[in-house]
């Protein structure tokens, strides 16, 4: 699964994640008081979660969503985006 980011120090970075659920937040266990990016949303394919978006704490869900399409996330990774609760 490809972790994908918008906003904050690390907008338009990407990294792999392990198979599986995503975390909540990115870096799920920080412990530093530091801002941690929230699961926004997962990409899915055939009910496997091929990518996630995680956003910076302070980015409204309307330009997480703007963002995301003019990137074409959907499209790139043939998925379908399923918003996380």
């Amino acid at each position: 699964m490809r972790a994908l980011f918008i906003g904050g120090t690390v907008d338009n970075s990407e990294l792999d994640l392990d198979d599986g659920a995503p975390p909540r937040h990115y870096p799920p266990n920080t412990g530093s008081g530091h801002s941690r990016y929230r699961l926004h949303h997962v990409g899915l394919r055939q009910n496997d979660a091929v990518y996630a978006v995680y956003a910076a704490p302070d980015l409204a869900d309307g330009e997480v969503e703007r963002v995301a399409q003019e990137r074409g996330y959907a499209r790139r990774f043939q998925a379908q985006p399923q918003v996380s609760e």
